[in-house]
């Protein structure tokens, strides 16, 4: 016997609602989207001869806190530098004039952040202006390259052009 009726319908229908909405959020919340909460309202430029992993929409921090992310990504045709846009809230628009910024890692493989560093500049930054001060991203796996196959150091079997027992202490003569 199936028991139908309006209440057990609804009861469905509130459930997959719920359901979806929380799917919706998931999504949302895992591309680094934001609910229009914040501003954008003060856009700086920066430049950087390497970005790594950095994407649109990464979250742009000072002391680990979230104050804004990347809003643009462009290649400059002359340079050949990438010039990042950051939007940031604009309770923020006081950041010194000497403030630096680098692409960072959260963790070993976790997702590029922009760090601000904000220097002791009496200036503050205005909107449109670009961060002089920049740091690189930093490529872990080209580093683990060079560590791997670079010649530094000897390598088992390598010759060392040491007679054997050299450096043993020699033997007395026993009566």
């Amino acid at each position: 016997m199936a028991i139908r009726g309006p209440r057990l319908e609804f009861s469905v229908g509130a459930f997959l609602l719920l359901a979806l909405a929380s799917l919706l959020v998931l999504a949302v919340a895992s591309t680094n989207q934001r609910f229009g909460v914040g501003g954008g309202d003060y856009v700086l430029k920066a430049r950087f001869t390497q970005i790594g992993q950095l994407r649109k929409q990464a979250p742009v921090k000072v002391g680990g806190v979230t104050i804004g992310q990347v809003a643009d990504i462009q290649l400059d045709p002359v340079k050949y530098d990438s010039i990042v846009t950051l939007a940031l809230d604009g309770k923020f628009k006081d950041l010194p004039a000497d403030t630096s910024a680098g692409i960072f890692t959260s963790g070993l493989l976790g997702e590029s952040y922009i760090g601000l560093q904000p220097g002791g500049d009496p200036e503050p930054l205005k909107s449109g202006d670009e961060i002089v001060f920049t740091q690189p991203a930093v490529d872990l796996i080209q580093l683990v390259g060079k560590y791997m196959f670079s010649g530094g150091g000897n390598a088992a079997g390598a010759e060392t052009h040491e007679t054997p027992g050299a450096d043993a202490p020699a033997m007395e003569p026993q009566p």
